[in-house]
Order: structure tokens, then sequence, then C-alpha cells
């Protein structure tokens, strides 16, 4: 049997009123790019970021009247491990594919535009790559697409950097 690594585990459970902590969580746990284990149990592979994460989401969940707890966990096979890294990918994936996108439909833009779009698609980069444990195959299309954009843009682009310069 394959060892598989170590993820943290977020359950939480939060009163349906108000509907604002719930609305807050479910933001924050996208921006995070967890993966969805069941309804009110979430996953990130283990490090102290996202370890980190994860428990300052737990004390809003507890100050929210709601409960909340921390776990470890291994996955029992690897099959299960690259069933949870291929959905995040994947999830990632689409994210790379509409910055793609976007970075094309700039090129064409009016150079105040394309200059504002290049900064804004950075950003999103950024915040992309931050959820991206798994890296799929769209994010080199991504950063070919923004590095495309900033030299549409006339800014420079540092190589093998996606555009962040």
């Amino acid at each position: 049997m394959t060892a598989t690594g170590e993820w943290v585990l977020l359950s939480y459970r939060l009163p349906r009123e108000p509907s604002g902590p719930r609305t807050t969580l479910w933001r924050r746990l996208r921006r995070l790019g967890v993966a969805q284990l069941a309804d009110g149990v979430v996953a990130l592979p283990a490090d102290a970021r996202t370890r980190e994460a994860l428990e300052w989401l737990a004390d809003d969940v507890l100050a929210a009247g709601g409960s909340a707890g921390i776990w470890t966990a291994h996955p029992a096979t690897a099959a299960q491990e690259r069933e949870l890294a291929a959905g995040m990918a994947a999830a990632r994936a689409e994210e790379y594919r509409e910055l793609a996108a976007q970075c094309t439909a700039a090129i064409g833009e009016p150079p105040a535009e394309r200059t504002r779009a290049l900064r804004r698609l950075r950003g999103e980069w950024r915040a992309v790559g931050r959820r991206d444990f798994f890296p799929p195959p769209e994010r080199d299309v991504a950063g070919a697409a923004l590095r495309a954009l900033a030299t549409a843009a006339g800014e420079p682009v540092a190589a093998g950097r996606g555009g962040r310069s």
C-alpha cells in the first residue's frame, strides 16, 4: 500500500439564522480552495499555513454560535488521495481557463483598459495560485496568456513567473 499525505480537516456546524456567518464562511472556504468531503467537512493538504487558516475559521464558527473541530487525517488509500487532489485540480483548472480567457479578451482593449485588466488579472493569478495545491496543465496556459497580456500592455515580463513582475 502506498503511503498517503496528511490532510487537515475542518468539521463545522452553523445555525441557519442569521445567514451572514454561513455566507462568510462559504466565501472564505472557497478562497482557500478546500475539498468538500461532506456537508460540514472540508479538507486541505496539511501544512502550517492551511492548519492555521482552518483554525481561524473554526474560531469564527464558534464565535457565530456554531461548533467546529480541526482534525488531521490520512486518506486510507492512495486512490482516495488522488481523487481529492483531482477534484481540487479540476476546480483550479476551471479558474485558470477563465483567467486565460479574460487575458485574451483584454489584449483587444484600449491601452488604459488593458493596463487595468493586467493589474486585476495579476491579482487573480496570485489568488488562484494560493489555493492551487495540485497545479493542473491549465496553469501554464493561463501564465502564458498573462505574459502575452503584459507584453501587449508594454510591461516587462519575468520569465517563468506567470506574468508576475
